[in-house]
């Protein structure tokens, strides 16, 4: 199975003691987003968990645990983007970022590593020019470390409404400017650009328009076969297989004004004060009396053996 730590916070940025005790103890409990009362306890066993994947903006914190990892399947998407303080005030400097993505990429291997670029805002500051000439600068010191390259435009969606009320949509001449733009880059560079949640219209500049954390990506990062069980997409036109999410919202640090997962900066810093390490749970303690949901969990790696 596929363990994520990324839909709805930045683990290795701001828990990574927390994940590594999880991984000493073998197991870790997880809210249910919707009813917090319902607590699911997933194994954290390389004989069931065949990969986790990371969605991280500073890997940084996860490098001293980086031997606890060894024995398991990984993908790590790290975004870095060409945006400062006043977007993003909590992510560290691009080239800082950069070189903690070549360690990762180091010790996992280039298949193992993926480079997000989102989402992509245009206003007077981050134009056109500034997003090119700082998409150049990370891919050409990424090449080698990666072969993946996800972009995405802007969603503006109520929560980043109320959080960046300034922001708005990319248009479709932009979208298709950019796009094929870091296409181009991207190519240049040895990777494959893969646009997320964004149809078709860049597949005729040779963009990959079939997903971004699909299947085939992580059987690349693992070097096997994943016979996985059939699910819906997490949303429409989305190809992602996102499942096991062991993450909670309003827990991100980062504090990125277009943020998805951040409802509200206030609640945030809350979360963050209710963190234990120690804690089984990722924010606060388990309850007392608590019924805990034993998730049923196996490997998906596909062991027979074909013939071609």
């Amino acid at each position: 199975m596929i363990i994520n730590t990324g839909q709805r916070t930045d683990i290795p940025a701001f828990y990574s003691k927390w994940f590594a005790n999880r991984l000493d103890e073998g197991d870790v409990l997880v809210r249910n987003p919707y009813d917090r009362d319902k607590i699911s306890r997933y194994r954290l066993d390389p004989s069931v968990v065949d990969l986790i994947g990371f969605c991280t903006k500073n890997p940084a914190p996860m490098i001293p645990y980086m031997d606890k990892l060894k024995e398991y399947g990984q993908f790590w998407y790290v975004t870095i983007t060409c945006y400062g303080k006043d977007i993003e005030p909590n992510v560290p400097d691009i080239d800082d970022v950069i070189d903690s993505f070549i360690t990762i990429a180091d010790i996992v291997g280039t298949d193992s590593m993926g480079w997000r670029y989102d989402p992509i805002l245009i206003n007077d500051e981050y134009d056109n020019e500034r997003h090119i000439e700082v998409f150049h600068h990370i891919a050409s010191r990424l090449t080698d470390h990666t072969r993946i390259c996800v972009i995405s435009f802007i969603d503006i969606y109520d929560k980043v409404r109320r959080n960046f009320p300034e922001a708005v949509a990319v248009s479709m001449e932009n979208r298709e400017l950019l796009g094929s733009k870091m296409t181009e880059i991207a190519r240049d560079f040895g990777m494959e650009l893969r646009p997320c949640h964004e149809g078709n219209y860049l597949e005729k500049y040779g963009a990959d328009c079939s997903g971004c954390m699909t299947i085939p990506v992580y059987e690349r990062a693992i070097g096997a076969r994943l016979d996985v069980p059939k699910k819906k997409p997490s949303r429409e036109g989305c190809a992602c297989y996102l499942s096991c999410d062991i993450g909670e919202y309003d827990t991100c640090g980062h504090l990125c004004r277009y943020c998805y997962a951040n409802n509200d900066p206030v609640k945030v810093k809350q979360n963050m004060a209710k963190h234990d390490p120690d804690s089984p749970l990722l924010i606060g303690h388990l309850p007392e009396n608590a019924k805990i949901h034993e998730v049923p969990q196996k490997s998906w790696i596909d062991r027979q053996m074909r013939f071609i």
